[in-house]
């Protein structure tokens, strides 16, 4: 090994720390991102060349991780919110350990490839979360912070203290630009995380250029005013300044810390450092040539010197933590093994043992229950049933609990300063409420759920999205999810709403039409591991409907025979509020000599996942559908409805039975439209015969 790189010092031992030790690994950041860029001719090298040093002060001389076992449940987490600067992350992951070979960061960008465009927690080895939609990697952050927060709250014991870790996150301009990194970066004041800690990547330049223009902001003044705790300016090419502020970060126990770290984009390159034009291209074979002339790199691309290999290592180090854990975890295993195995099952991800008997105790309270209530007020009611049994369940409402009803009885508060609590007033942050939720459920431990009104789902959707993509375990609890929320009026109402959630792949959406209904959507929700879960509930009070306990049980089927009827001519279809009109309009039917069989869809995107032998048993192949739902209609299309009711247009503020009215949501509508159609093609089929 090189005499001028030393072997790694501990933490402590910074005196060990050597110039040129630092700058070579550095620039070997610098020029593997550099290079996985170049060879894919796709990709963002301004940004690792500008956050070499940054990485450098975090990952060798602060960051608690090991290679050899990403998932050590008391590693610090590492977020790389600006995920464009992926080379850099990936670039990290191979020097220090990690299994990611040197083909795969020349497989940059490739098809299958374990170094996509942006980083993809569950692609890479290493990767905390999906980053790329800017902002929302430091809220994830924010959560993961929270989640460490709460289960240190829950689980360390006086003398054990197995929940203490930290959580990092790189965040540049584009970052703090978005909107959600004010709701989060108050919240996270707000709670007090002080293990959380943001480097902020100060280039003053995005793709169109330099920010002044369009980001005036000061940045220092506007954390401070949210009560974080900022460092710097610092030079952020000076490693031993950032590890003196990263020290400071780390003695700071009341507040999160922001550390502005002043850089050059793209630093090291001749001709384009400190412009935009480094942001996003390659920087091609000329200037390429230029950069490793000037950065004194004499090494062919992807080539990296045995000692500077040797200086990233971090695979002893994350070893001898991750053994002291385990140590210390053991310790406390032999003193409280309950606690220790709650603790295991919850970072798992595993439901307890007996929650089959839970679900079997919830669906004997909700299977047959007989209450006429608003399915808002089912989904309370089961949440007290379920919070008990499953302490990891934590809720929440974006200043919305009272009507939402995400509460239950002894949930308690989250607050900053103080211990526990099961339920998060977020405020008025949706976006910043489900994605925060992304990131507890990232970190583990924890199935968040958070409300608030269905229309204004809108503000959440690119985190409900990624919470799809990341295959996350999050509810979004959406009530007032019709025109039946009444006099608030179009701006509250949804009307295209559940059609569009539907669209998300991976996400399952449930518009349950009572108290059953609701307790297998909940039971859904928090037993699929791989999904996210949207549940759109009625302001309004709905009907119960009777059940034969096999019907009971085919309702987790999304898509089920409510109510059958010999020789039936017509398939109604319905979910949610309208199920009670289908049922209504099906008596009518029956009066006029039409028989039809209702079908309830609590869920058709559960339904969709049903075998082509169940969905032909429950819609009939042959017969002629009808759908009804309190919103636009176009999507009925396809399950091949001949004609559906629905709203097609923004609401009207009146009286919720009103506006039904108004729009033609009836049972006699109803029933008018599906015997036309069905008469007709009754008619059409004898002068076939």
């Amino acid at each position: 090994m090189n005499a001028l790189l030393a072997a790694v010092p501990t933490p402590s031992d910074r005196s060990g720390y050597r110039p040129l030790r630092t700058r070579r690994m550095a620039d070997s950041l610098r020029m593997l991102a550099v290079d996985t860029v170049e060879r894919a001719r796709s990709g963002h090298p301004g940004a690792p060349m500008g956050k070499a040093e940054m990485a450098v002060a975090l990952w060798d001389r602060h960051l608690k991780h090991h290679p050899g076992h990403p998932q050590w449940p008391d590693r610090d987490r590492f977020v790389l919110s600006n995920g464009h600067a992926s080379a850099l992350l990936y670039a990290l992951l191979h020097l220090t350990g990690y299994e990611l070979p040197v083909t795969e960061l020349q497989n940059f960008r490739q098809l299958h490839s374990r170094t996509p465009g942006h980083p993809e927690v569950g692609v890479t080895p290493g990767v905390e979360t999906t980053t790329g939609p800017l902002g929302q990697g430091l809220a994830n952050a924010v959560g993961m912070a929270l989640a460490e927060k709460l289960l240190g709250d829950e689980f360390n014991r006086d003398g054990h203290t197995i929940v203490d870790h930290r959580t990092w996150v790189f965040l540049g301009d584009g970052c703090l630009m978005e909107g959600i990194s004010h709701e989060v970066c108050s919240l996270a004041a707000a709670w007090k995380l002080h293990k959380l800690v943001a480097l902020y990547d100060d280039n003053g330049i995005s793709i169109d250029g330099e920010v002044g223009p369009w980001f005036p902001d000061d940045t220092p003044a506007r954390f401070r005013a949210y009560g974080w705790n900022v460092i710097g300016p610092v030079d952020g090419h000076d490693v031993d300044a950032l590890d003196a502020a990263l020290r400071r970060a780390e003695d700071c126990d009341d507040a999160p810390s922001l550390i502005v770290c002043r850089t050059q984009i793209g630093k090291g390159s001749p001709n384009r450092a400190g412009s935009a034009k480094v942001h996003g291209e390659a920087l091609g074979p000329d200037e390429l040539r230029l950069t490793r002339a000037a950065l004194d790199w004499p090494y062919a691309p992807f080539e990296i010197p045995k000692d500077v290999y040797e200086a990233w290592d971090a695979r002893e180090r994350g070893e001898a933590a991750c053994r002291d854990w385990q140590r210390r975890f053991a310790a406390y295993q032999a003193e409280f093994p309950t606690l220790a195995a709650e603790f295991g099952r919850r970072m798992r991800g595993d439901l307890p043992g007996d929650f089959q008997e839970t679900l079997v105790s919830v669906m004997a309270a909700f299977g047959q229950s007989q209450d006429s209530i608003a399915t808002r007020k089912a989904s309370q009611n089961v949440l007290a049933a379920l919070a008990p049994r499953l302490p990891e369940l934590i809720g929440g409402s974006a200043d919305l609990s009272g009507s939402n009803l995400t509460e239950f009885p002894g949930c308690g508060a989250v607050r900053g300063g103080r211990s526990g609590g099961r339920h998060v007033n977020y405020g008025v942050r949706e976006f910043g409420m489900a994605a925060v939720m992304n990131g507890m459920a990232l970190h583990g431990g924890y199935i968040p759920y958070g409300g608030t009104f269905l229309t204004f789902s809108d503000y959440s959707r690119n985190a409900i999205r990624m919470a799809a993509l990341m295959k996350r375990r999050v509810v979004h609890v959406f009530t007032h999810d019709s025109i039946g929320l009444g006099e608030d009026g179009p701006t509250h109402q949804a009307v295209e709403h559940a059609a569009s959630l539907r669209l998300i792949p991976n996400l399952d959406v449930w518009r349950p039409c009572d108290a059953a209904e609701t307790a297998v959507a909940w039971l859904g929700a928090v037993g699929q591991p791989g999904r996210p879960s949207a549940l759109l509930l009625s302001r309004q009070n709905l009907p119960a409907q009777p059940r034969s306990p096999e019907q009971v049980l085919a309702i987790r089927r999304g898509g089920y025979v409510l109510s059958d009827r010999d020789e039936a001519v017509a398939v109604l279809l319905a979910t949610g509020s309208e199920v009670s009109l289908a049922i209504e309009a099906q008596r009518l039917l029956d009066a006029r000599g039409v028989p039809v069989r209702v079908v309830s869809m609590p869920s058709t995107t559960v339904f969709d996942r049903q075998l082509a032998s169940w969905q032909d048993e429950v819609l009939t192949p042959g017969l002629p559908r009808f759908g009804i739902e309190a919103g636009v209609t176009r999507w009925w299309t396809q399950y091949g409805c001949v004609a559906a009711l629905g709203v097609d247009s923004f609401g009207e503020s009146a009286p919720a039975a009103e506006v039904y009215r108004h729009f033609g949501l009836t049972a006699e509508a109803f029933a008018d439209l599906v015997q036309a159609h069905a008469g007709a093609q009754r008619i059409s089929s004898r002068a076939g015969a």
